[in-house]
Formats: C-alpha cells, structure tokens, sequence
C-alpha cells in the first residue's frame, strides 16, 4: 500500500514530521512512505522515507501512486487539533493520533551522509570554536522584520555577543532580509549545509524555528528562547528551554481567534512594557555557559 504523507507548513515543521514518519513505518513496515512537503531535502537519505516529493513538482503523481493503488492518505492538520490549541501535548503526538499511530517518541531524525559533511565542513572553517545564533524567524518579506512573539530580543543577542566574541566565532544564520548584529559572521546557506554547520558548533543559542529541531535531531543540546509558543508542544528534552517571563501588561486580543498571539508579532498584542521584560538575560548567559 501506498501512504501518502502531506505536510503543509515550514522546515521546523517537515523536521519535527521525522518523528511521524518513523512511528508510519514502525507500524506499517511493508507499505511504500511518500511524504509531499515544501522542504523534500529534510528527508533525505532518511530510511523511513521511500519517497519524497515537493509541491509544484508532482508531475504524474495521481497515475504513479493512487490511480489502480492500494492506497491511504494523511492530510490532516495537527495545527487545527484541539490539543494543538490547548497547549497540551506534543505536536507529534497529536499528529500520530489524528492518523491513528502509535506515537514512536518526539525525536525527530536528518540523515546526514559523509560526503557532505565533508565538503560542507570546509565551507565553516574557524580559528575559534563556534557559537551558533538563529534569532530571527518567519517568511522571507514579512512586514514586520522583529516578531516579539517568536524572536529573540535585541538586548539579549547584543549581551550575548559581548560575552562570548573574544572566545568564539560567533555564527548568525540569517537571511539577508534579516536583522544582522556587529560581531556576528553571517551565513546563509542551504538546508542540509546548516545542518553540518549545527553539527559542528560547540555552543548554540537558538529561537523557536528550524534550527532548534535540526539541534535535536543531531544530537546537539542547545539553549533554545519561547515566547508565545510552548516547547511542551514544540519543543525537546535535550535542550534547556527557557520560557519568557511572565507578562507584565494586558495584551489586546481583539483580533485572536483560536490561537491567543500572532506568532507574526502583532504591535497591539505585546503583554510586556519593553523587550528587556521578556527574558532574564543572565539566565541565558549561564546556560550558554
């Protein structure tokens, strides 16, 4: 049989989903796993996976795969699960239960080959051991360049930097539509190159996207920031995670429908008086240490 794996949503999202596809093929070893995602590079060379394909780029699927075929589908959303809006349980969780799997564990899997860790770790050569930030997230061409709901403030990248810079080679993966910081090296890279890069930093401080669950899938523990998401529901145990301070003003929620915040930093929703509110920036600094 044929089960046909859709993934609608970011990298962070097609990461965490190696954990599904490993609890799909656990249960039904025989049948043939083909996920459809934004992002079919996060899957490869993963044994659990026979196939990976990219939107835009199904030419024939429907006669390759369904028509004439044993076959099942998994569409559904853990985004519109209710245990996804209450905050109550990991996002893979819920994923297995919407599909009727047995859930298989929230460690998610990159399969990285020898070849490119060779060729990509010569890209990030260093005279000094590396420091890995990921501070900013979101869309390439957002409104808003600094989301207070998932970003890390200013004041903590700029106390981290002047902690750490006579030590470490301090690594900003961004955008070149991102905010950049003095004293950081910026890089900007494909997928599976970051992941090397991941791999060979000896320190990371990183946001709520990509980079923290690329972190755990490899094995490497990280001080990971959360602001208006949760790491009960994103987040992993290997990682210190450390939550955002309690709120210090009333957020507008006129505009809130079935989630509380705009993960996208709307101005009017911000429960705090100012950024320096939201984290202890000490607290950051000792685990990084």
């Amino acid at each position: 049989m044929n089960i046909i794996f859709s993934i609608n949503g970011g990298i962070g999202k097609c990461i965490l989903a190696t954990a599904v596809c490993r609890a799909i093929k656990k249960q039904h070893p025989e049948d043939q796993l083909i996920v459809v995602s934004g992002y079919p590079e996060v899957f490869l060379n993963n044994p659990n996976v026979d196939r990976a394909f990219a939107f835009g780029n199904l030419s024939y699927f429907y006669q390759d795969y369904i028509e004439g075929k044993a076959f099942r589908v998994f569409v559904h959303d853990p985004y519109v699960d209710t245990h996804y809006l209450k905050q109550d349980e990991h996002l893979s969780i819920s994923w297995c239960r919407m599909f009727g799997i047995e859930h298989d564990g929230t460690q998610p899997e990159l399969f990285l080959t020898e070849r490119e860790r060779t060729f990509f770790a010569s890209k990030f050569t260093s005279d000094k051991p590396i420091m890995l930030l990921q501070t900013n997230g979101g869309a390439a061409g957002q409104e808003l360049k600094y989301s207070w709901a998932r970003d890390i403030p200013s004041n903590v990248v700029s106390a981290v930097i002047q902690t750490y810079e006579s030590e470490y080679n301090i690594v900003h993966i961004r955008r070149e539509d991102q905010i950049g910081y003095n004293g950081t090296t910026p890089v900007t890279d494909n997928f599976r190159a970051l992941c090397i890069l991941i791999s060979l930093s000896e320190k990371r401080l990183l946001m709520d996207s990509f980079g923290h669950h690329a972190a755990a899938a490899l094995d490497k523990p990280s001080t990971v920031l959360w602001i208006a998401n949760t790491p009960v529901v994103f987040g992993h145990n290997i990682h210190n995670n450390i939550v955002a301070n309690p709120f210090t003003r009333k957020p507008e929620l006129r505009h809130a429908y079935l989630q509380k915040f705009d993960i996208a930093g709307n101005l009017m929703e911000f429960p705090y008086n100012n950024e320096t509110e939201i984290f202890n920036t000490q607290q950051i600094i000792d685990s990084l240490k």
